[in-house]
């Protein structure tokens, strides 16, 4: 992000890639790296900016909480 060393730049990256890890890496092997970034995009675009609620938005989808803010 924009500082080295400051924890409140990398904690917004750093809690997405635990949940990408918990929620969807550490339950497959893929055979492909095709595969893997297929499985990523659906993961990213369809459950997780879409389906999956963030405390952060008051426990809203972020789709929710950008519709909600227009």
């Amino acid at each position: 992000m924009s500082r080295t060393g400051c924890c409140y730049d990398t904690a917004p990256m750093e809690s997405f890639f635990h949940s990408l890890k918990v929620e969807l890496v550490h339950q497959h092997r893929w055979t492909t790296r095709e595969e893997a970034r297929r499985d990523l995009f659906v993961y990213i675009e369809s459950y997780y900016n879409r389906q999956r609620i963030h405390s952060a938005v008051g426990y809203l989808t972020p789709e929710q909480a950008e519709r909600k803010m227009n």
